[in-house]
C-alpha cells in the first residue's frame, strides 16, 4: 500500500514500491540517445530500447531488461544526478531538482489521460529499434524538448 501523497518526500526516503509508483511510464528514458563526444551534448533519437513496446511505452521484459540489455541503466536516488539525459519531464529528475510533479502526471491527475493527451509519452510516436538499421541512427534524431 502507498502512502497518500508519498512523492513529497525526499526520494531517498522512498520504498520500493513507492519509487516504481514514481514512474509516469512515459517511455522516454528507453529511447536511444547519442552523445557528442566533443561536447557531451545529449542527443535524442526517435528510436526506442528494443524491449519497449512502442504502443503502451511499457519495458516488454522489465524484470530481466538489466539481463537483456547490457547498458540499460537502474535509476535510483543515488545515481539520479548523474544522468544528464534523463528527460527534463522525468519524475525522478523533477523530484531531485526540487520540482513538484507536473498536473498531468497521473499522481496528480488520478490517470493517464492528460499525459497521453498532452503527447508527454513517447507511446505511438517512436519506433523500436529491431525496426531501424541503426547505422542510419543519426537520421533519427529530434528535437529533446519535444519528446
Amino acid at each position: 500500500m502507498l502512502n497518500k501523497n508519498f512523492w513529497e518526500k525526499n526520494l531517498s526516503q522512498f520504498n520500493i514500491k513507492e519509487w516504481e509508483a514514481l514512474c509516469d511510464r512515459c517511455g522516454k528514458c528507453c529511447l536511444i540517445k547519442l552523445e557528442d563526444e566533443d561536447t557531451s551534448d545529449i542527443y535524442y533519437t526517435n528510436v526506442s530500447c528494443k524491449l519497449l513496446c512502442v504502443k503502451t511505452a511499457n519495458c516488454n521484459n522489465y524484470q530481466k531488461r538489466k539481463e537483456i540489455v547490457k547498458d540499460c541503466v537502474s535509476l535510483n536516488y543515488q545515481n539520479v544526478e548523474k544522468l544528464k539525459w534523463m528527460p527534463k519531464t522525468c519524475s525522478y529528475r523533477l523530484k531531485h531538482e526540487g520540482k513538484e510533479l507536473p498536473t498531468w502526471h497521473y499522481l496528480i491527475a488520478g490517470n493517464y489521460d492528460q499525459m497521453i493527451k498532452q503527447k508527454k509519452c513517447v507511446r505511438n510516436r517512436v519506433t523500436n529499434e529491431k525496426d531501424v538499421d541503426i547505422k542510419n541512427i543519426k537520421k533519427h534524431i529530434i528535437d529533446g524538448e519535444n519528446i
